[in-house]
């Protein structure tokens, strides 16, 4: 009884321990990044067909997976520019409480466990874009291109547009035209959506050398091509209405949304400060869920 009175005081700071690095390891997944993604990946999957719960959970398991790969990997690579970030300074590897080398080894070993969850319990398509994802995310936009161009959101978001394809695929074991606007869809909403928040980061980046727009370009130049983004992608959100993949119930919400959209990158444009920049970004977060929300109630409804 008296040893295990000792005892106690010496497990409660393992425990702690235990729990900070487990909430280190969840970190590096980015799941507020990919909450998001989920939630297209749930969407996509009711609007192409009719998903038992099960391969619903099992296709957002290995999307997690995949997702989460990419941002451990992500962690790793840009330890060195996050260090030199206020906002990123206190994550787990370059903050130095998980080893480059571990977080490497768990995003690797997170991408191999989403292949194989997905090919094993979904399709071998969908497990395959989803690997296309990750890689596309971390050798295309994290290795090369976010150090090298300020159009490196442009390019690189076609890594972040994946989700609906596997979505699709898990659902119907093929892909088709209509999969590729609800991709275009997400693809042309990514840059207005980063740029907001390059612009509220601006210094960071530039004391970190990473090349954002707002860094090489400058701001004017970033707030016209956010509010050109902005107009191309309510032009992207009506062809799945032209297509006949949704009626009314959808081309209502794309107007009514777009033209939020666009209104705020007008604003942005015309007052050129934070709180606008702010808006905007904060908007767009609620401009992607609500317009897949939709696809979903016009097609159900």
């Amino acid at each position: 009884m008296e040893a295990g009175t000792r005892a106690a005081p010496h497990a409660a700071p393992a425990r702690v321990a235990a729990r900070a690095a487990l909430g280190d390891y969840v970190a590096m997944t980015k799941p507020k990044v990919q909450s998001l993604l989920l939630l297209t990946t749930v969407a996509t999957m009711y609007v192409a067909g009719d998903p038992s719960l099960g391969l619903v959970a099992l296709t957002c398991l290995g999307g997690a997976l995949s997702a989460g790969g990419a941002g451990a990997i992500n962690h790793y690579w840009d330890r060195d520019i996050d260090a030199r970030m206020k906002r990123t300074a206190d994550r787990p590897v370059p903050s130095g409480r998980v080893a480059p080398r571990s977080a490497l080894l768990y995003g690797i070993a997170l991408g191999i466990a989403s292949f194989t969850v997905l090919a094993l319990t979904v399709n071998v398509l969908a497990a395959a874009l989803a690997l296309a994802g990750l890689l596309g995310y971390v050798l295309v936009y994290t290795v090369w291109l976010k150090r090298t161009t300020p159009q490196n959101i442009v390019i690189g978001g076609a890594a972040g547009a994946v989700p609906p394809l596997v979505a699709w695929a898990a659902t119907t074991g093929s892909l088709d035209g209509s999969a590729l606007y609800l991709f275009a869809i997400v693809f042309y909403w990514t840059p207005p959506h980063f740029w907001a928040l390059s612009l509220l980061m601006k210094d960071e980046y530039a004391k970190a050398g990473v090349p954002m727009l707002p860094v090489v370009r400058g701001e004017s130049e970033t707030r016209w091509q956010i509010l050109l983004y902005s107009i191309l992608l309510l032009a992207v959100t009506v062809l799945p209405f032209a297509g006949q993949l949704f009626d009314g119930l959808y081309l209502a919400a794309a107007l009514a949304l777009g033209g939020a959209l666009v209104w705020l990158a007008v604003r942005l444009r015309r007052r050129a400060d934070r709180r606008s920049a702010l808006r905007l970004y904060l908007f767009s977060l609620a401009y992607l869920a609500l317009l897949f929300g939709a696809m979903v109630a016009d097609v159900r409804l």
